[in-house]
């Protein structure tokens, strides 16, 4: 009878003391096959380019986004290696800003983003940021920026 006791007080030990999966691993943006836009590309004003990557998580992903913003006054947040050409410093008349986000579908490990996005005629030229954040359900995130010229 001391041998149950002791064996059940044990299984209840062993179960008590193990700890809950919680997701400590944050999600991966994968430029790796045909994404774009890639470091240092360019996209033509006045024509539709579509934005391509493919995000993937260890337990489930939630959603990403998309910021693009000029970048005349040559500040920095890419995590890209690869340097570009930069423009002269200049003032913004008509920048072109782009600030969307996407919901990813319930449960998925892998997804893989194809969205079109128009670029206006009449949008100044020059340097600029195309940053993409995913984030997973336990709200990790993983940040992309990409240095892009908008081209005639």
């Amino acid at each position: 009878m001391k041998k149950i006791f002791l064996y059940i007080v044990a299984v209840f030990v062993i179960v008590g003391c193990q700890k809950e999966d919680i997701d400590k691993t944050p999600p991966n943006i994968d430029a790796s096959y045909d994404a774009f836009p890639l470091q240092c590309d360019e996209i033509k004003r006045g024509e539709t380019f579509n934005f391509r990557a493919r995000f993937t998580d260890d337990t489930a992903l939630g959603s990403y986004g998309i910021d693009m913003h000029n970048n005349f006054n040559q500040h920095n947040h890419s995590t890209e290696v690869g340097v570009c050409d930069i423009d002269p410093l200049k003032s913004p008349v008509k920048p072109y800003v782009l600030i969307k986000n996407y919901e990813i579908p319930e449960g998925l490990k892998f997804y893989e983003a194809n969205v079109s996005i128009d670029v206006p005629e009449d949008v100044d030229t020059g340097d600029y940021h195309f940053v993409v954040k995913v984030t997973d359900k336990a709200g990790w995130q993983t940040l992309k920026g990409i240095s892009v010229k908008i081209v005639e």
